[in-house]
């Protein structure tokens, strides 16, 4: 089983920058996208189901702004839109589907970077997203929560750490809430159970050349309870060619969807 996940900065954007040509050669089962930045109305019938999947979004209410979708090969058995927070759930951050015992989520934490404002929202999220992390981890199911956190773990996850510990992505409340997560509710990120190497980034700043530089953040995970984490067998940051300031993270894992 083969998952996909990329922030996409706008769908139609990453489309006009071939990623819907170069979807179908990845053989994935799962594909989750973030930071849709659109309607479903206003998408073709090529980004609302490509060929070979299922699309589900959920958009945001207001338009142009945030949204994540979800493809499967696989028509799932439930979908769930949002986690029951309204001021988020407006925003399309959670998209979940159902396959068996399998769940598989589409998630797209708040960016602080914008202002304290746009921080304290964040802060919000993941107030009202921590029990929800505690309960699903204990209703029996699997799940894998693909998409953009929005914070860099540890050091090693981004380049320039020291002269970030102020800023939003890398702040100690940030990173103590994921370590939260991992330690005392035992989720587990996948790709570091493959990858222990430095210089592994999924995001960077259109300034400053940090993209040549690879000047960047890993932002972007999929973070899975124990079960399904130990089936991971092969991970890879795709950076062969740009459809957003985000690289595709791709895991595949020894399950059939």
């Amino acid at each position: 089983m083969r998952v996909i996940t990329l922030n996409v900065n706008g769908i139609r954007s990453a489309a006009k920058k071939g990623l819907f040509d170069w979807l179908p050669r990845q053989q994935a089962d799962i594909v989750c996208l973030q930071e849709v930045k659109a309607q479903e109305t206003d998408l073709t019938e090529e980004i609302r189901a490509p060929k070979g999947f299922h699309g589900f979004f959920s958009c945001a209410e207001k338009k142009g702004y945030a949204g994540v979708t979800l493809y499967s090969r696989r028509q799932p058995d439930k979908l769930r839109v949002g986690f029951g927070s309204k001021e988020h759930d407006d925003e399309g951050r959670y998209l979940q589907a159902d396959f068996g015992k399998l769940s598989v989520v589409s998630i797209y934490l708040p960016s602080g970077s914008a202002g304290p404002h746009r921080q304290e929202s964040k802060y919000r999220f993941m107030d009202k997203f921590y029990p929800v992390l505690k309960k699903l981890r204990n209703d029996g199911r699997e799940y894998i929560l693909c998409g953009d956190w929005n914070i860099a773990h540890k050091e090693i996850d981004l380049k320039n750490w020291k002269s970030n510990q102020k800023n939003s992505g890398f702040l100690p409340e940030e990173r103590a809430w994921l370590t939260k997560a991992f330690d005392e509710l035992g989720w587990v990120d996948v790709f570091r159970t493959l990858n222990h190497k430095p210089d592994q980034y999924t995001w960077w700043s259109n300034r400053g050349q940090a993209y040549a530089k690879n000047v960047g953040w890993r932002i972007d995970y999929q973070i899975a309870t124990p079960a399904i984490a130990k089936k991971a067998k092969k991970e890879r940051i795709y950076n062969d060619k740009r459809f957003s300031d985000h690289a595709p993270l791709i895991l595949d894992y020894d399950h059939t969807l």
